[in-house]
């Protein structure tokens, strides 16, 4: 227990400080991580467009489809390390871990957000 009025420095400590993501992609990580996929409209535009794989996905049913469909093949987590603006992009630096040769790996995850949801989103290079 530490003494009253004494503070341990979090980064000191090696504890990952928190970062202020925007909702859109708060949802899109918890959804990622808890697979509550009933929740992707909450996030994405209903024209939205995923890159990934090199496959492209469009609409709200068929990201859905490919969450449910890279959850089951990977059992993923994603982990935020860094959020930065880039080109008209708002860059997710995270750490992905799951079933897959490896993992864990640091992936960009660039995001185009229009009214508060995501439009588009490119993973990886």
């Amino acid at each position: 227990m530490v003494a009253s009025g004494v503070h341990k420095d979090a980064a000191a400590e090696g504890v990952a400080m928190a970062i202020q993501l925007p909702a859109a992609i708060e949802h899109y990580v918890q959804i990622e991580n808890t697979g509550a996929l009933e929740r992707v409209p909450e996030c994405f535009a209903a024209d939205a467009i995923v890159r990934d794989e090199g496959q492209t996905y469009e609409g709200v049913a068929a990201i859905k489809n490919w969450m449910v469909t890279t959850k089951k093949k990977y059992g993923h987590t994603i982990a935020p390390l860094e959020l930065a603006d880039r080109d008209g992009q708002t860059v997710l630096k995270a750490r992905l871990a799951g079933d897959f040769p490896g993992s864990p790996i640091t992936v960009d995850f660039s995001f185009v957000l229009v009214g508060g949801k995501i439009r588009s989103l490119k993973i990886g290079g």
